[in-house]
């Protein structure tokens, strides 16, 4: 079984993924976190997130196996994978990689924003997670703030705007919720409350398929 979740960012996607993925035995993939993999490498070289031949160099040469994620979740990393993202030749040559790791049995959970229409269209499952850009920046503060970071919420949510545009409106593999999602919105649950929302929605598709 594949799941695909899609969503913009601090809609809950990650975690309700990493959930979904326990609940019914399955693997899980952050493909976000690929592209912050991808930005922060070429940041740490010294480059420029919308450099294509050190993006695509960089893609090339990814081992998730050494991610570090809380390197990886720190706002200047977050916006360089914006940048990143939005180049066509990054996504394909990550395309392969999140499809076979989708493929491989007994199935997985991705999340990202273009899963369901791009990575994986004929996943078993799409969810589109959202929520409203100043709840999803208050949670986003609120991660940074467990972190030990000093954050200003008013520029969370200014960055997030700024993120959702970009994501929107980019030419490849633009963010959108797929035909077939199901809409999933957060803004008035805690996550135990869209997680019980999200199985509803599993095990109601896979009733409706015959549980294949």
């Amino acid at each position: 079984m594949i799941i695909a979740i899609d969503g913009p960012a601090a809609s809950g996607k990650g975690t309700l993924g990493k959930r979904l993925a326990a609940h019914f035995g399955l693997r899980h993939l952050d493909t976000g976190l690929i592209y912050r993999a991808v930005a922060k490498s070429v940041l740490d070289a010294g480059g420029r997130p919308d450099d294509v031949a050190a993006a695509v160099a960089a893609a090339q040469a990814l081992d998730p196996a050494g991610f570090d994620e809380t390197a990886l979740k720190t706002p200047a990393v977050g916006e360089a994978a914006s940048l990143v993202s939005a180049i066509p030749a990054v996504r394909t040559a990550l395309l392969a990689f999140q499809r076979d790791f989708a493929a491989k049995p007994p199935g997985a959970v991705l999340d990202g924003r273009d899963i369901g229409t791009i990575i994986c269209p004929d996943a078993d499952v799409k969810i589109y997670v959202t929520a409203t850009p100043e709840v999803r920046a208050r949670r986003r503060a609120a991660e940074y703030r467990a972190q030990g970071k000093a954050i200003d919420e008013a520029g969370v949510l200014a960055d997030i705007r700024k993120r959702d545009e970009r994501d929107q409106n980019r030419a490849a593999a633009p963010l959108r919720q797929a035909p077939d999602a199901h809409l999933l919105d957060t803004t008035h649950l805690d996550i135990d409350a869209a997680m019980r929302a999200a199985i509803d929605i599993v095990e109601a598709t896979r009733a409706g398929r015959g549980r294949d």
